[in-house]
């Protein structure tokens, strides 16, 4: 073989050897950018899927939202503040948080709603103090003195009057005055207030909130007269509303 075929073979073979380890490396670092992804892909669907947190909710304009069915059974009892007539045939039960300001513009919408109504619904409230409200959980303890004297439908619209999202409103002398203002024995609401008396109220009406599917605030709850549920998530307008208990009456 002569020199120069010698050569031309090298140098082939060395081109060959040459793109085929280019074609291995390159394969390598796919493989691993892949898998590295794909890793990636699944710790964040597993984060999705395990981070879930109460949150406020505006309201669902969507006019393709399909109505969904609570989780576990609501079960109304003395215990719960109700207003309207006790034995409508529609019971809508909002889970709330007094500092939350999806809530405040849901409030006149439920007001309507027991005008329009009258005798065809009955309004249940109960709490729903989200973590991140550093005033919540006071205030709807506040709320809960006020109705151990049998006013806490007033206190609780004047709490959502004067509530601002960033807690303003709701400090507790704040609560206090309200009490004033309303005419409460003072000296018992404050006390009441100071003991945390009605903490464990308060976080069992989160906790069934929970167990019937809530997941932030408003969250509402209607009730038919056959008791099937549907729950109504967000501050949804007063047409929208009325279109669902329309639906079930």
């Amino acid at each position: 073989m002569s020199d120069q075929n010698y050569h031309n073979k090298t140098s082939k073979q060395q081109f060959i050897f040459g793109f085929v380890t280019g074609i291995a490396a390159i394969s390598v670092i796919g493989l691993v950018f892949l898998l590295a992804n794909n890793g990636q892909i699944i710790k964040d669907k597993n984060l999705a899927g395990n981070t879930e947190q109460a949150a406020e909710q505006p309201g669902n304009n969507l006019p393709s939202e399909q109505p969904s069915q609570a989780g576990d059974k609501i079960e109304i009892t003395n215990a719960d503040h109700i207003r309207g007539d006790k034995n409508a045939p529609i019971t809508l039960v909002e889970y709330s948080d007094f500092q939350c300001p999806y809530c405040k513009k849901f409030n006149p919408t439920m007001q309507q709603v027991m005008q329009e109504y009258s005798g065809k619904v009955r309004w249940v409230y109960r709490h729903f103090p989200l973590s991140f409200h550093q005033n919540a959980q006071k205030s709807a303890e506040a709320s809960e003195c006020a109705g151990e004297q049998n006013k806490f439908w007033e206190y609780s619209d004047k709490l959502f009057e004067n509530s601002q999202a960033d807690g303003t409103g709701l400090n507790t002398d704040d609560l206090k005055r309200y009490a004033k203002e309303l005419g409460l024995n003072t000296s018992k609401f404050n006390d009441c207030l100071a003991s945390g008396k009605f903490t464990s109220k308060v976080n069992a009406d989160m906790a069934s909130g929970q167990a019937a599917g809530i997941s932030g605030t408003p969250g509402t709850i209607l009730i038919d007269k056959n008791g099937n549920t549907q729950l109504i998530s967000g501050a949804l307008p007063y047409e929208q509303i009325k279109a669902k208990i329309d639906a079930a009456l």
